[in-house]
């Protein structure tokens, strides 16, 4: 009877001993597809691993001067050696103004070389859940990834918010509470089309840069992080237009529900709305 329990253990002990130590920091270059906004840029993942559950925080960064930095989580599977990564939300970035991220999902398997330096690999493909970049329009074709495993970190993101953003007050404009965890906004110049020009910050991050208002919509979508339940979206005037001051309208579209304000910023003040999130309320019928 004692030897089925022998060969169980056995089996769990050689599972345990091939599982490899894939904490730590992992670097590469990930090829992006003609036409894109950086057909061939730096990535950098720092994996935390219990078990099999993996989390952590990756960087996709052509310099410090354009990057995205994004949180992930995932699943090792030791047995088929198989590594499964999905980023989860974006935690900041500074690109260009027409570039929109994709939001990927990885497959890798792990690997050791046969040479004398006995490089660790992470290899596979990757892609995105619906083949579009977060503006649900670019096309984010998929492709292939190498990783290998370093000591340290290398990428010193360059974040500097400017003053207009940091000295003036941010007015707050409404408190409104959502239930969903995207939120559409479009901002139309208020009135005459003065040449106003604005710039959006999103939990001081920038989403629009230098856009001037007018009768088509300058739009941006608010994605609800379920770990922060506040979303700030500040509008910043960056000129006075003609017929001072910088005004504009703003349409929120969250869920079923739609808003409608007034905003206004000058060289004291930005306009700043706060969305508060709470889970839906699920209605039980008979």
């Amino acid at each position: 009877m004692k030897h089925p329990l022998f060969f169980l253990y056995f089996i769990i002990l050689a599972t345990l001993t091939n599982a490899q130590d894939i904490n730590g920091i992992w670097k590469g270059k990930l090829v992006m597809a003609p036409g894109g906004c950086f057909p061939v840029y730096n990535i950098e993942m720092q994996i935390q691993s219990a078990g099999s559950k993996i989390t952590g925080t990756v960087y996709h960064f052509s310099d410090s001067l354009n990057y995205v930095k994004e949180n992930f989580e995932g699943v090792y599977k030791p047995d088929s050696n198989l590594i499964t990564i999905k980023e989860i939300g974006i935690v900041t970035f500074k690109i260009k103004e027409d570039c929109v991220p994709c939001i990927k999902t990885y497959k890798l398997t792990y690997h050791v070389g046969g040479n004398l330096t006995k490089e660790e690999q992470l290899r596979g493909g990757w892609s995105t859940p619906t083949g579009k970049a977060m503006d649900g329009k670019t096309v984010c074709d998929p492709g292939t990834i190498i990783l290998i495993r370093y000591e340290k970190s290398s990428f010193k993101p360059e974040v500097k918010l400017p003053e207009a953003l940091t000295k003036r007050k941010a007015e707050l404009v409404k408190e409104i509470r959502v239930d969903t965890g995207n939120i559409k906004i479009d901002f139309y110049d208020n009135g005459q089309v003065d040449g106003d020009t604005i710039s959006v910050f999103a939990n001081n991050m920038p989403v629009v840069s230098n856009k001037r208002l007018g009768a088509k919509p300058v739009s941006i979508t608010v994605r609800i992080d379920l770990k922060k339940t506040e979303q700030e979206v500040i509008m910043v005037g960056e000129n006075l237009g003609t017929i001072p001051p910088n005004t504009a309208l703003m349409i929120i579209n969250a869920g079923d529900k739609r808003y409608q304000l007034y905003l206004t910023s000058d060289e004291q003040k930005n306009a700043m709305v706060r969305f508060i999130y709470e889970k839906p309320v699920i209605v039980k019928t008979n």
